[in-house]
């Protein structure tokens, strides 16, 4: 029987983006996509954090909400990068269209990335968040204990969030975004499985990841549960609030346990992340193999995975292994 290998945690993680992936390692990230002519571009970057240098990246659950907002700025970055490629032909540019370039000059497309991220976050705040207790009050004369409405809101706002991920996944276009997510965690799962970066052992790997933005975004409906049930206020609009103010609190618990459960694998983390990786079956789709070398492309411009194998698996690949796709005592893990 094949020796089954523990994973260990490799330091990259990536985003699928249009007809593409972004993979990130350190301050370097690249975003590879497959251009409609067939051939792969890929744009290496820096990003510093926007609190590049603090030590505030150093503090447990101070550092997650930072990190979070990183990942908004960057996925929006990999999303205009990718989207350049399938724009439509160039629409007339309106009036209001020359003011705003008017005003902002060469920093017209930023700021407007901005405004849309923006935007975005209000929007998901106020579905997710807000909403959930909206609704919830309706009922606050029928149902005197407070306990129980604080249950009822937590169980709604995450059916809110289950039944928004099923409803995008029937799309067309998401499922294919769906099958580059796959993609993504297939390589990253290969490396920290210690399986050399090949198509063929990319495609064995499993498309399910803990530290997943799915698990994340999961763990914040958790978390939020938790902590209305416990932190109260009489006034309703002290209660809306309230659950704005918690939210930089809500990411930076959940930043902390993802960012545990991709460095450890004992019996509670898997329970803690089971959920998560449940509901990646609905946000990662099985990929093709064009899309496989789109991810690798991705991940190869920025990690050296030859020598992350040798330093935390302590062998060194051969080139007979990646005409093969073959490794020592290899076990498949796809599901």
């Amino acid at each position: 029987m094949a020796k089954k290998r523990n994973m260990k945690y490799s330091g990259i993680g990536g985003q699928a983006v249009l007809e593409g992936i972004m993979m990130k390692n350190k301050e370097q990230y690249a975003v590879a996509v497959r251009k409609p002519d067939g051939e792969i571009e890929v744009e290496i970057e820096h990003y510093n954090s926007i609190v590049h240098g603090s030590k505030l990246l150093n503090i447990p659950f101070v550092r997650g909400i930072f990190q979070f907002i990183d990942s908004l700025i960057l996925g929006m970055r990999s999303l205009n990068f990718s989207a350049g490629f399938y724009e439509e032909a160039e629409e007339k540019e309106t009036a209001a269209d020359k003011a705003f370039n008017r005003i902002f000059k060469d920093k017209a497309d930023k700021v407007f990335s901005a405004i849309v991220m923006v935007f975005s976050v209000a929007i998901a705040i106020g579905i997710f968040m807000v909403l959930p207790y909206y609704v919830t009050s309706l009922f606050e004369e029928y149902v005197r204990s407070d306990s129980f409405m604080a249950i009822i809101e937590g169980v709604l706002r995450i059916a809110i969030f289950v039944g928004y991920v099923l409803s995008i996944s029937l799309m067309k276009d998401i499922r294919r975004v769906y099958m580059y997510h796959g993609a993504e965690h297939k390589c990253i799962n290969c490396i920290e499985k210690g399986r050399p970066l090949t198509v063929n052992n990319v495609m064995r790997s499993s498309k399910q990841h803990k530290r997943c933005g799915t698990s994340f975004m999961l763990f914040v409906m958790f978390v939020s549960v938790v902590l209305f049930f416990f932190i109260r206020v009489e006034s309703p609009v002290y209660r809306v609030l309230v659950r704005i103010a918690l939210i930089p609190v809500i990411a930076g618990i959940s930043y902390e346990i993802i960012r545990l459960a991709g460095r450890s694998n004992n019996i509670l983390v898997r329970i803690i992340s089971a959920p998560g990786m449940w509901l990646q079956r609905l946000t990662t789709r099985e990929p093709d193999e064009s899309m496989v070398e789109v991810a690798i492309a991705a991940v190869e411009a920025v990690f050296d995975w030859k020598a992350y194998l040798y330093e935390a698996f302590g062998y060194e690949v051969d080139d007979s292994w990646l005409k093969d796709d073959e490794t020592p005592e290899e076990d498949s893990d796809i599901h």
